[in-house]
């Protein structure tokens, strides 16, 4: 129970960046062209849907995973293009390794936190399989 609240929290503490980052993404300007205005408006859009998605999974979290494998896929391809655009000559920035650290290892520690936690869950122990051992063993 209390490694599930944990997960839970460090979820909420996460998705925090995306839903924050992509409301001002959309509130705010990035150039003066229009489509540039628009094309930003929309990857906000996006960025704020892939933290609430996060948000959705919380109150059930031991049942998100497939929720939380898509979500994670999506933020880790959104990474390795990241990651591609500073090895195409992109200026590698504090805020550009803030956003590889969450995309790239933060979101994915995560998922697999949360796969942990729900595979000892769902794994017979061995406190359950022992009247079954003592039968077999007679």
């Amino acid at each position: 129970m209390l490694e599930r609240r944990a997960l839970q929290v460090s979820i909420a503490i996460a998705a925090l960046l995306p839903v924050g980052a992509g409301l001002w993404g959309i509130a705010h300007p990035v150039s003066p062209g229009a489509w540039d205005d628009n094309h930003h408006r929309y990857l906000s859009g996006l960025l704020l849907a892939i933290g609430l998605g996060y948000w959705s999974a919380m109150p059930e979290i031991e049942k998100k995973t497939a929720r939380l494998r898509l979500l994670t896929a999506l933020v880790v391809l959104g990474g390795v293009a990241r990651l591609s655009g500073l090895l195409l000559g992109d200026v590698p920035t504090m805020p550009v390794a803030a956003a590889l650290a969450m995309e790239l290892l933060v979101a994915p520690l995560l998922c697999l936190w949360q796969a942990r936690m729900t595979s000892r869950q769902h794994s017979p122990g061995i406190a359950r399989l022992e009247p079954h051992l003592r039968h077999i063993a007679r």
